[in-house]
Parts: C-alpha cells; sequence; structure tokens
C-alpha cells in the first residue's frame, strides 16, 4: 500500500497560527502513522486536517495510509505497522471476531477507542419517495436492496427491519453486486430501499430523482423497537439527522439513527502518553480544527458515547477520569466490554488451539460456535449467530 503523507502547510483551514497550546503536557512522537479511508473520505480529510494541527501546535507529523476496504485498513493496525486506523463499524466487527475478521488469521482484536466522530448525519435505510413509508414496518413487502458480500450495510439493513418487526423474509429482497447498483436499481424503479449515508452521493441521486427520498422515522421512545434494532446491530444510537438528502434539514431533521464514523481506535498495546495526548489534543484543542473539515464538530466531548460497544484505551479512561467527565455507570460498562473482549479472545486461543477444520467456511463456523458458547457460559448476548 503506498503511504501518503499528509500536507501540513499553513493553509486558511490549517489549525494553530500560533504557538499557544490549549493542551498542556501534551507527549507525542515525532511521526504518527495510521490508516484511513480512501483519499476522497470525509474521514481522511479529517485526519488531515487534524495532522495539520498535531503538526503545527505539537512538531508531530503525521503519516496516513489509505485503505479502500477494511482488511486493508485493520491489517497494518494488527500486524503492528501503524498505532492507530480511522476506521469505521468494521473496527466492532474486529472486537467482536465476526463477519471478514472470524477467519483464521484474525480472529477478535484487542482493539482500544481513542475517539469517535457523530456529526450531523445519519446512517439507515433510504427509501424511495413513492412508495408510501414513513416508519421501518411500512417496509413490509417492498423491494429492499441486498448488498452481496457487504455484512455491514446488510445488518444495518436488518436492524432497521427488526425496528418494525420485520425480518428479511418479510420484504421482497433484491440482491445487487455493489451499493451503488442498489441506488442505480431504486431510481431504475427495480428496488425501493438500500442502506447508506444520509448524505452518501447515491442517496442524494435518489433525491434528485423524479422517485425521490424518504428516511423512515425510528421513534426515540419506542423502546420496544429500539430494543429489537439493538440486538441484531447493538452500535446504533438514535439521533436526529439535520444533514441528510431530500427535504431534511436543521428544521426538519430525520429523526433516524447513526454510529460514529470514522472510530480513531488503537490496540490495547498503544502506549498511554500516546493514546493520553491524543485524547487531550482533540477534547481540549477541539476549537482549533472543528471547522477544518466537514464532520470533525462530532469529535466534541459532548459527542462521544461513553458507553458504546468497543472499550476505551485505559489512558484515556484516566484522562476522562481526571476531567470529572468519568461516572461509576461507565466504569462499570467499560469493565464489561474488557472482560467480553478477553472471553472473546480467549475462546479464539482455545479454538486455534483445537483440531480446526482446513476448509475456511467449516473453521468460521466452527469458531462462530464456540464463540456462541464461550459467551453464553457468560451471561452475555451473542449478537452474532
Amino acid at each position: 500500500m503506498r503511504i501518503l503523507t499528509a500536507l501540513l502547510a499553513c493553509s486558511a483551514l490549517a489549525v494553530g497560527a500560533t504557538n499557544a497550546h490549549a493542551a498542556e503536557d501534551v507527549t507525542l512522537p515525532d511521526t504518527l502513522a495510521m490508516t484511513a479511508y480512501g483519499t476522497g473520505s470525509a474521514g481522511y480529510t479529517q485526519m488531515v486536517s487534524i495532522g495539520n494541527l498535531l503538526q503545527n501546535e505539537y512538531g508531530t507529523s503525521v503519516r496516513i495510509l489509505p485503505g479502500e476496504n477494511d482488511v486493508s485498513r485493520m491489517t497494518p493496525l494488527r500486524v503492528g505497522r501503524v498505532p492507530l486506523c480511522a476506521c469505521g463499524i468494521a473496527s466492532y466487527y474486529g472486537f467482536e471476531g465476526v463477519m471478514m475478521f472470524a477467519g483464521r488469521d484474525w480472529g477478535p482484536q484487542p482493539i482500544r477507542v481513542i475517539a469517535t466522530s457523530t456529526a450531523s448525519f445519519g446512517l439507515g435505510v433510504a427509501v424511495a419517495g413513492d412508495v408510501d413509508v414513513e416508519t421501518p414496518a411500512d417496509l413490509e413487502g417492498k423491494r429492499v436492496a441486498y448488498i452481496r458480500g457487504d455484512d455491514a450495510l446488510n445488518k444495518g439493513t436488518e436492524a432497521f427491519l427488526a425496528f418494525g418487526g420485520l425480518t428479511w423474509d418479510d420484504v421482497e429482497r433484491v440482491n445487487y453486486p455493489g451499493y451503488g447498483r442498489s441506488f442505480d436499481g431504486i431510481i431504475a424503479n427495480q428496488a425501493d430501499a438500500s442502506f447508506t449515508m444520509s448524505v452518501a452521493p447515491p442517496a442524494q441521486q435518489l433525491a434528485a430523482s423524479p422517485r425521490g427520498i424518504v428516511w423512515p422515522r425510528l421513534d426515540p421512545e419506542n423502546e420496544e423497537g429500539w430494543k429489537r434494532l439493538k440486538a441484531v446491530a447493538p452500535y446504533f444510537q438514535p439521533h436526529e439527522a439535520t444533514a441528510a438528502a431530500g427535504d431534511y434539514g436543521k428544521d426538519n431533521p430525520w429523526v433516524g439513527a447513526s454510529y460514529p464514523y470514522p472510530i480513531l481506535i488503537g490496540n490495547d498495546r498503544l502506549d498511554d502518553e500516546t493514546a493520553r495526548s491524543l485524547i487531550k489534543v482533540l477534547i481540549e484543542d477541539f476549537d482549533k480544527y472543528k471547522d477544518a473539515a466537514p464532520g470533525n464538530a462530532g469529535y466534541a466531548l459532548d459527542n462521544q458515547n461513553m458507553e458504546w460497544v468497543i472499550p476505551f484505551h485505559d489512558a484515556v479512561v484516566e484522562y476522562y477520569k481526571e476531567i470529572g467527565h468519568w461516572t461509576d455507570e461507565m466504569q462499570q460498562h467499560q469493565d464489561m466490554l474488557v472482560k467480553r473482549q478477553n472471553v472473546l479472545m480467549d475462546a479464539w486461543k482455545e479454538y486455534k488451539a483445537g483440531d480446526t477444520p482446513s476448509d475456511d467456511e467449516a473453521f468460521k463456523q466452527g469458531w462462530m460456535e464456540a464463540r456462541a458458547e464461550a459467551l453464553k457460559a457468560e451471561d452475555m448476548d451473542v449478537v452474532f449467530e
């Protein structure tokens, strides 16, 4: 993978024209490498803007390795080539050791969160505006896209269906070879719905088409609906999206769902000083970079979900304790996630030490069964059956 070095020269968007640090006692290496989404992505752009801050204020140059898929982004982290990844929801799948991470070269990863960004957009099922859908329950009988080889998108769709008390059996599943093609299909009236980010170009194209677009409402007060959704995909959280394709905005937000993107992670072996310095800069220098790239506002302290699905790095926890932003409930949740991580990793070691199948699919199936048994033995939700 070709290494791209983030351009760190001062510009109108460069942060920190002076050397007056908002964050004190910051100790970072001279060079910090990370993986991120491709060069045109929001995640990459955000990391460049944060790299500007680190270069201009703290003398740390940031090298960004763009990866076109989840495996290419997370492999350098796994093998120790980089200490950080600005990843997507696949980081949670890596934590759980499922889907693309259930293969013999992966298994559950010792992933720890530094910070996340939850911005103005949402994530969910976009629906053609001419099929009379107001809530996920209205998707019954509709033509819903299934993307071959994209577990994350299909899991998101499954979760939205669950909110409405539906499964794939209650809709007409339409298979597509890729995510973009599914929206071509909706515009051509061959399908009615597909999962995406609320500001993604395919959603904008659907909104501009004769069919138009609607985002099904997820009532935050619908406790049973949210319980069903989170049983499928616990990383979702209620969210009012003020940025969404179609007739949505600050005055008419989409009452839907989201999850963080990107998710800045390291392994549990990431040194404490780097982890602590990074979260300190991101929180205390927020005003210096919040407007430097679209989505940067999502790193604000108020936007951090302190009881999410991946544990924080220990040094990040210590920082939150220092600033008085940590509760007993948060610690209890953190301890539960660390315990879950240990249960999964111990189960993986035990499974691999046994007589595992040589066939890749049989290997994955055997692991998923062993994984489920280990979690059930600790009275933990399996989530991925």
